[in-house]
């Protein structure tokens, strides 16, 4: 009798390690939904607009479709900076060789020179300030105030796409400016 005690413990034990097994299924099938999301996230990335899309403030407020749009605009802007640029560069040095000894004309030809010149620093700080709100549409904080965190507006995005604070914040930065330059 004692044999047949320990047979009825042998299969106990059988089916014991059949219930085990299962037990790592379940925990593999959430694997599965997990992969199978991933491509759910994958068809949201890229969102296309038309050449002729405008932001509209019936729309939630820099949602994916304003950031791409703020984005192509900004970098079609720098480009155009760029390109502007490289040609005053270029006409620019190519009146160097034609100096005069006249000295009115060298004075004219140099006071030229030198609003050519502040033109471009203004656009090259311009550029700096595209790629700015370049990094900000990145970092997802584009098109709210750096001081309040409130929303700038479309209207004022559209008007200066590089803008960092509402026209409230930016008042109060010209004046603090203006109290400081008079020092």
């Amino acid at each position: 009798m004692p044999n047949t005690s320990k047979a009825k413990k042998k299969v106990s034990k059988t089916k014991a390690k059949p219930n085990s097994k299962p037990k790592p299924k379940a925990i593999s099938k959430p694997k599965t939904k997990l992969v199978s999301n991933k491509p759910k996230e994958i068809n949201k990335g890229p969102i296309k607009i038309s050449k002729t899309y405008v932001p509209k403030d019936t729309e939630k407020y820099m949602c994916e479709k304003h950031k791409i749009f703020f984005r192509i605009k900004l970098q079609e802007w720098k480009k155009e900076l760029i390109r502007a640029n490289n040609e005053a560069l270029y006409n620019g040095s190519m009146d160097d060789n034609s100096i005069s000894a006249d000295i009115v004309d060298q004075a004219s030809s140099y006071t030229d020179k030198n609003v050519e010149m502040k033109a471009i620093n203004r656009q090259i700080k311009l550029i700096s300030e595209i790629d700015k709100a370049l990094a900000r549409i990145r970092e997802d904080t584009y098109g709210y105030c750096l001081d309040t965190a409130e929303p700038i507006g479309l209207k004022r995005l559209m008007a200066r796409p590089v803008a960092k604070y509402t026209i409230a914040a930016q008042e109060k930065h010209e004046k603090d400016e203006k109290v400081h330059a008079d020092d």
